[in-house]
């Protein structure tokens, strides 16, 4: 019987809105916000999955979830990535991990 081929772990790179729930580090009179994610996974599907569920026990409250692929494919767009991101990337390799890189919250316009 072949040995399946193990699928090699890959970093992605996702944009993570985010609704209020307590306890959840945002600014007091913040109506949600995004978050900057690198996470590792087999494929986007997964590292998605994994990322949801760790925001989840953060307390945080994932709503939508946009996947802008891995380095190499941001790099193929033309994408230029600092070199601080892509230490950040290769930590989420490196530790089989998510992380956050940015989180910038949302607050409703005051009129």
């Amino acid at each position: 019987m072949a040995e399946k081929q193990k699928k090699r772990q890959e970093v992605y790179t996702l944009l993570v809105e985010v609704g209020r729930k307590a306890n959840d580090g945002l600014p007091k009179n913040a109506t949600g916000g995004a978050l900057m994610v690198y996470a590792s996974g087999v494929d986007e599907a997964e590292a998605v999955r994994e990322t949801v569920s760790i925001l989840k026990q953060a307390d945080l409250a994932p709503l939508d979830v946009t996947g802008y692929g891995t380095l190499q494919e941001r790099l193929d767009e033309g994408h230029d990535i600092p070199q601080e991101d892509r230490t950040l990337m290769q930590r989420a390799l490196d530790e089989n991990s998510v992380v956050i890189a940015q989180m910038t919250p949302f607050f409703e316009d005051q009129k």
